[in-house]
């Protein structure tokens, strides 16, 4: 009697199933795929168009579910036709890995064990598994890209990842199959990540195993077109998030908290310790004056997520360059430079004695060295002076019975 594979029920019982895409990986491919299938037999492999013995191998598992590209139309294509058969298919849910050697199918656990702690009205759950990029071994170009990829995904989404490009991953599959997604290669890895946690799904790292064996491994990715793709993509991320996606869900969560509960959790944040809180707003303050006219929003949005700020308070503050403040913060800023360059303050001051291009380039150089001497000075005052108003807040909700 044949065994069943170690993971079966649990598959079944949480209507899982594998994807694996394969692209001329047949090195790799048989070891692997008899090691996976001791611990399921909901398999669906996605043979990319490949080249070398792939099919042959493939044929020898003829088991599973299989979908061929007759060309190579890259991992990202090959992954959403895995999702779609995975939805006719009847699953809620796939768990994709990578064929390449790298990925070790006994980690399929904890996939499974977060995906059965979960409870009926959690939202969807998105897990991606962290190779911890930074122990030895990991090849120093896989380990700073991904750094890179987890920076921007934090300022575009808020959500702190250790590892963004790990293939090793569980999808909610009619979660994915609804988004738009418009990419092709790598990148769609990272589109999914971002659209997802957009739609307000869970996204989360969980630790897993990896093995890089030197001189076995072949990987497909193109440092070059592939990181520019990925650059680009986040850079249309970035606009997208700014100037629609955090507006819109802070408006959203506006109208579902109300005014009150909206500006205690979300504006004043009082599980936020006193500094923290005074430094949004010092940071918020600081760019506002600064002299990136035209980049407020990237920059105080960018600068919240890296330091871990709360976001709403330091745009809120960020906005004090309003149209009727704007006169004022460029006339303080260039009596400032006027007084840090030696000049005093120039309290007569007459554009008409601009008169030549070293007058206008020295008043410009003026201006912006007292913009950011005026940013300085004014949010460290606002900080100091926060700081203290929020510390006798706190003690005072401390003290209230």
């Amino acid at each position: 009697m044949k065994k069943e594979p170690v993971f079966q029920r649990r598959f079944e019982d949480l209507n899982c199933c594998v994807i694996v895409p394969t692209y001329n990986n047949a090195h790799s491919l048989d070891n692997f795929l008899t090691d996976l299938k001791l611990y399921t037999n909901r398999i669906i492999i996605i043979n990319d168009g490949s080249t070398d013995a792939t099919a042959e191998i493939l044929k020898q598992h003829s088991e599973f579910h299989l979908k061929v590209h007759p060309e190579n139309r890259g991992k990202g294509i090959a992954l959403k036709t895995g999702f779609n058969y995975a939805e006719e298919l009847g699953y809620t849910y796939a768990i994709t890995i990578d064929s390449d050697g790298q990925h070790y199918p006994d980690d399929l656990d904890v996939f499974l064990t977060e995906l059965e702690g979960r409870e009926e009205n959690d939202p969807e759950l998105l897990l991606v598994g962290d190779r911890n990029m930074g122990r030895d071994g990991i090849p120093g170009k896989s380990s700073k890209g991904n750094r890179f990829s987890n920076f921007w995904f934090l300022v575009v989404t808020g959500i702190e990842l250790h590892d963004t490009q790990s293939g090793y991953r569980l999808y909610p599959v009619k979660l994915i199959n609804s988004l738009k997604l418009i990419t092709w290669k790598f990148e769609l890895e990272i589109e999914v990540l971002v659209k997802a946690a957009w739609k307000k799904a869970e996204v989360k790292n969980i630790p897993i195993k990896v093995l890089y064996p030197e001189g076995e491994r072949v990987t497909h990715f193109r440092p070059f077109w592939d990181i520019v793709r990925i650059v680009l993509l986040y850079m249309w991320f970035v606009l997208v998030s700014f100037f629609y996606i955090h507006p819109r869900n802070k408006y959203q969560d506006f109208k579902n908290k109300g005014f009150k509960r909206f500006w205690k959790e979300d504006i004043i944040k009082s599980q936020e310790p006193p500094h923290k809180k005074a430094a949004a707003i010092a940071l918020g303050v600081f760019i506002g004056i600064s002299p990136f006219w035209g980049l407020h929003t990237l920059l105080v949005f960018t600068l919240a997520a890296v330091f871990k700020l709360n976001k709403v308070i330091a745009f809120l503050f960020s906005n004090i360059s309003i149209p009727p403040l704007i006169p004022v913060i460029v006339y303080a800023s260039y009596q400032m430079g006027s007084l840090i360059t030696g000049k005093g303050f120039d309290w007569d001051l007459n554009l008409q004695q601009l008169d030549s291009g070293a007058d206008i380039f020295m008043g410009l150089w003026q201006y912006i060295m007292g913009s950011f001497a005026l940013a300085i000075v004014l949010s460290i005052f606002l900080w100091i002076v926060f700081y203290f108003l929020f510390s006798v807040l706190n003690q005072k909700q401390v003290i209230k019975p």
